[in-house]
């Protein structure tokens, strides 16, 4: 367990004794038996009193103890592949460059509600068994609420006496009437300040402690980055210092509708989304997803691009002010030296790559890949950290930190503090890992697209679409000193596979499962069957 030694409790009616007392308790009986002479004496009796003082000291110090204070700030589709991290200066200071920064962080899954199911839970999807940001797909909904939510880590921080707080997008069913209401509040929440359904910046509903909120467009009053930053003070403001705490919080940003705050609308005005790597790159030799886009994008859908990646931008800004301001805070309630800060998101965005307009979903770096950086007790400030980490990561470490015995829960990922405070524990890298994505489409043709036929979804202007049930994928990615490959199966009629060496080819512009040798295809494809079918242990055991 982590300590830190903070404040004395009260003491007990022996600690209370004076000091005169303790010292003839020690020191008396050896006392009586003593013929040496006098200056002797005296000599013992300072060494046993001295003795008995630090003795006193020391159990003062072990009951004083407590756990560190852990804060998690989770961004909503923030690319660090496309420079998602360029505006966070302020984040990059304060929480980067004093601890460390992984530089090979995954999301065990590209789109929001799944990937917030496995951080909660520590769980790949076919554990959770959240697909989607649907309902149907098992978001926020009624089974998970009875099942994986009632095994999700702050659960186990409550038990632990942590004070914990959450405010801001949960997942993106939570608070509809199908899925409890706004009444619903998970357990292990002390405070709970949940946005109803997915990300928006104004004119929204929270769930406050399990009471309907309603919130307009008033930036002082309303702004959620703001509201989040704002309470979260409150909380820590007024929490008990006996007791360690916890707080989630979960901006909207940069997630659309892109609404910046008022201060930055203009921020970043000659910013353009990146043309480099697989920008408006043909997607040959992939899913046929990406087959259908036009290429080269018109003109229009360019500017439009830029002028979402510009947003995107811009309501960042206000997420860095909030780590500013959390951080500041811990400072002034002398908490910062004794708490462990995150910040990461739940995936990553493209804009652009293989002709795509916006989204994620898709199994790509620049989809998988997600901004990871931690500082806090143990972890030496300016480190860069190469092994893989992944968003299941987050729940064995944060219960690690908070002292608990990592065999007494059900998660499939690994606590990654050994990584980052080898001081404080011992632990390895994991060989290779899991990414599979469920995908999702309507089923029926949508009428602006007739061509396109039924089974597709999120579909822009053009005809476009990002998504569709046979975009259903499963990875294996083996990230080593050796070897820096991805092998990934789709679950369609064609039974397609990718393979990519991202040594040679980082933007994975070249499909080589006809190159590759077999039997490098046979090992790939054994490992992600027993991937499939992992939990718990068998998930990080697997050669």
């Amino acid at each position: 367990m982590l300590w830190k030694r903070n404040r004395a409790p009260a003491a007990s009616s022996s600690q209370q004794q004076p000091a005169a007392s303790r010292q003839a308790r020690c020191s008396g009986g050896l006392m009586a038996g003593l013929t040496a002479s006098r200056s002797l004496q005296r000599g013992i009796i300072t060494t046993l009193t001295l003795l008995c003082a630090l003795l006193t000291c020391c159990a003062r110090c072990a009951e004083s103890a407590k756990p560190s204070n852990i804060i998690l700030i989770l961004a909503d589709d923030q690319d660090v592949q496309l420079g998602g991290m360029t505006p966070m200066k302020k984040t990059k200071a304060l929480i980067g460059d004093a601890g460390a920064t992984f530089v090979n962080a995954f999301t065990v899954t590209p789109l929001c509600c799944p990937s917030r199911s496995s951080i909660l839970t520590g769980r790949y999807p076919h554990n959770h068994e959240v697909r989607n940001n649907s309902l149907s797909g098992n978001c926020s909904s009624l089974l998970w609420q009875k099942g994986p939510e009632s095994e999700a880590f702050p659960i186990y921080l409550s038990k632990q006496k942590y004070q914990t707080f959450f405010a801001g997008k949960y997942l993106n069913q939570y608070g509809k009437k199908d899925a409890g209401d706004v009444g619903h509040v998970p357990s292990g929440w002390d405070q709970w300040h949940a946005l109803v359904g997915n990300s928006q910046y104004y004119n929204y509903t929270l769930s406050v402690n399990g009471k309907e909120e309603k919130h307009e467009d008033s930036y002082e009053k309303d702004y959620l980055t703001d509201l989040i930053t704002n309470r979260s003070l409150h909380f820590l403001d007024d929490r008990s210092p006996q007791h360690p705490f916890f707080l989630m919080l979960s901006p909207p940003a940069p997630h659309s509708p892109w609404t910046a705050a008022p201060q930055y609308q203009k921020e970043f005005g000659n910013v353009k989304a990146p043309r480099d790597g697989s920008f408006d790159k043909p997607g040959k030799d992939k899913h046929w997803l990406l087959r259908q886009p036009i290429n080269p994008m018109p003109d229009s859908s360019l500017t439009f691009l830029d002028n979402v990646y510009r947003k995107r931008w811009q309501t960042l800004l206000s997420v860095d002010d909030l780590v500013e301001k959390v951080v500041k805070k811990l400072d002034s309630i002398k908490e910062l030296d004794n708490t462990y800060i995150f910040y990461t998101s739940d995936n990553g965005y493209h804009t652009g790559q293989f002709s795509l307009p916006f989204d994620k979903r898709q199994l790509y770096e620049f989809d998988l890949r997600i901004p990871l950086m931690v500082r806090g007790p143990g972890i030496k400030p300016n480190q860069t950290l190469q092994a893989p980490v992944l968003s299941i990561d987050l729940a064995p470490t944060i219960l690690d930190i908070s002292g608990l015995n990592l065999s007494s829960v059900n998660v499939d990922g690994q606590s990654f503090l050994s990584q980052m405070a080898p001081s404080l524990r011992n632990g390895s890298a994991r060989p290779f890992f899991l990414v599979e994505y469920t995908g999702e489409g309507h089923p029926t043709t949508d009428p602006a697209c007739p061509k396109l036929g039924p089974g597709l979804s999120q579909c822009f202007p053009d005809c476009v679409c990002e998504d569709a049930y046979n975009n259903t994928y499963a990875c294996v990615r083996t990230l080593d000193s050796k070897y820096n490959l991805q092998y990934c199966e789709f679950a369609d009629s064609e039974s397609f596979v990718e393979v990519y060496n991202l040594t040679s080819d980082p933007h994975q512009l070249e499909n080589i499962v006809k190159k590759v040798d077999p039997a490098i295809l046979q090992a790939m494809n054994q490992r992600l069957i027993k991937l499939q079918s992992c939990v718990g242990d068998s998930c990080r055991d697997i050669k």
